[in-house]
């Protein structure tokens, strides 16, 4: 049997340069939270256009990544990659100096249609660039970490900025890396598509901009309005959308997404545990900001500050996972970092008002832990396991799997905090009804209210958002210690469809698009 070659430091060098988009497509997601109140003095949206402003970003990731992921399949995934940074730098430049709330949510579009073309391409680029699995595990680690520390980036390096520039800034600094990107990156990253040229295919392109963001939408406007006629038809919209794709995608030669991947129990499991842990850690982080500041007390830029060891814990589970992948098998690795997950929920999970910050960022900090072994596994079995000329729509479906787990996460772990801490606060007399919604609005109204009822209403506050967040971490608690449970009954089966060269002496299954 003839070894892998091994990479070069050319190679490695590419790698640096690749892992720079994957960390800025994440970070846009959450720099905007930091930015909010300057961007709403200088622009004056209306509640609806900020909310559109906030949401499009993912909405419109969401439904493309698949897309552009067979797309760079087709036509190059360096092409693809290139003609995205130059997008993802014009509409970042737009952004910056954007003088109304109108341009500031087509900017934020036209990010996101750049974000969906540089993530699938950074991860599948990964693959034709590391032939030695022992290396394309440890690059995998690194791009999972660049990627999922990315929505932990975003609101410190945004919180630095802000200290010394105008809001525009915590864009303008997505062009330089851009320009870096286009510049270096024709030198470094070597071109690889699918060996086969066929046509592509628009009209499942277009079910799948329907079903995806359809769902997404669905969720993330559960989340803020409950159950109601338009979260309905959203739901109904995109389950339609995507059955009429997967249905198309069955029947046409040459379709975006093979769907027999999906038998393959190693791309399943990993397709799920890859949701589980984007559901868990976005559904928490969602609370965990509003926690920091609301409950300790603490400013954006010293919560996200605090925040910094989780990064820590995503980088060293990324390295954990590489190192153990060449001696255990795949299932049982993500088995283990989906308990991680659950004993860092669990910290948080049993904790009380008095909880330290220290407490609450260890737990949250082996929680991230966790996520990256999990991800980083996730990742490479999706990449492994998909036929080589399929890597930019595997990438995409992972990818996919992310952007949905975390708008599943926002909407079932606010929803656990929102009728916990509205149970909390309903014993309250006199209460203004704002403060039975949200602790920041109970913290405002008890500013202004007189005593006894201010400190009776932000004790009350403060404890049953508290309570809010232990029971959604409880909730995350039971679903990856579930998730872990049902990846080992499914072990033999997932180590059995293992790509070539997981430990110890496993065999690849027959290519998934065999029909």
């Amino acid at each position: 049997m003839v070894a892998a070659s091994r990479a070069t430091a050319r190679t490695w060098f590419g790698l640096a340069i690749l892992l720079l988009p994957a960390l800025l497509t994440a970070m846009d997601i959450s720099v905007l939270f930091v930015a909010a109140p300057e961007i709403t003095e200088a622009l004056r949206p209306t509640a609806e256009q900020w909310l559109w402003a906030m949401d499009i970003y993912g909405f419109v990731i969401a439904g493309l990544l698949i897309t552009m992921g067979s797309l760079g399949d087709r036509i190059g995934r360096k092409r693809l990659l290139l003609a995205g940074a130059v997008l993802f730098g014009a509409a970042s430049l737009l952004l910056a100096y954007a003088p109304t709330a109108e341009l500031l949510i087509a900017g934020r579009a036209l990010l996101a249609i750049g974000g969906a073309t540089l993530a699938p391409s950074t991860l599948s680029l990964i693959r034709g660039m590391f032939a030695a699995d022992d290396q394309r595990r440890i690059a995998i680690g690194a791009w999972t970490a660049a990627f999922s520390g990315g929505a932990v980036a975003g609101p410190i390096i945004g919180g630095l900025l802000l200290e010394h520039f105008w809001w525009g800034s915590v864009f303008l600094i997505n062009v330089p890396v851009m320009i870096l990107l286009v510049t270096a990156g024709p030198v470094l990253i070597a071109e690889s598509r699918g060996a086969e040229h066929t046509r592509f295919d628009l009209a499942g392109a277009a079910l799948s901009l329907v079903g995806v963001p359809g769902l997404v939408f669905a969720l993330k406007h559960t989340a803020g309005h409950g159950l109601d006629a338009t979260g309905a038809v959203a739901a109904l919209a995109g389950v339609a959308g995507l059955a009429a794709f997967v249905v198309r995608q069955r029947r046409i030669p040459h379709a975006l997404v093979d769907v027999a991947l999906f038998r393959l129990p190693a791309f399943s499991v990993a397709i799920g545990a890859n949701t589980v842990v984007s559901m868990a850690t976005v559904g928490l982080g969602a609370l965990a900001f509003t926690f920091l500041q609301a409950v300790h007390g603490l400013s954006a830029l010293q919560s996200a500050l605090w925040a910094l060891p989780t990064f820590a814990g995503s980088l060293t589970g990324a390295g954990v996972a590489a190192w153990l992948g060449a001696r255990v098998r795949p299932a049982a690795v993500l088995a283990a970092g989906l308990l991680a997950a659950a004993a860092g929920f669990a910290v948080v999970a049993f904790g009380s008002p008095e909880t330290t910050v220290v407490a609450f960022i260890g737990g949250y900090t082996v929680l991230s832990l966790g996520v990256g072994v999990t991800a980083t596994v996730a990742n490479s079995l999706v990449l492994g396991t998909a036929p080589a000329e399929r890597a930019g729509a595997a990438s995409g479906i992972s990818e996919t799997s992310t952007e949905f787990g975390g708008a599943l996460g926002i909407a079932v772990f606010g929803a656990i905090s929102s009728a916990v801490y509205g149970a909390g606060m309903a014993g309250v007399a006199d209460a203004d009804p704002a403060a039975t919604e949200t602790v920041t609005a109970a913290l405002a109204v008890a500013a202004r209210a007189a005593e006894p009822l201010a400190t009776t209403l932000r004790d009350t506050a403060l404890a049953a958002y508290t309570d809010g967040v232990t029971m959604a971490a409880l909730a995350g608690m039971v679903l990856t210690a579930v998730a872990a449970a049902l990846t080992l009954h499914a072990r033999r089966t997932v180590d059995r469809t293992a790509p070539a060269g997981s430990p110890p002496g496993q065999h690849r299954a027959p290519e998934a698009g065999s029909r």
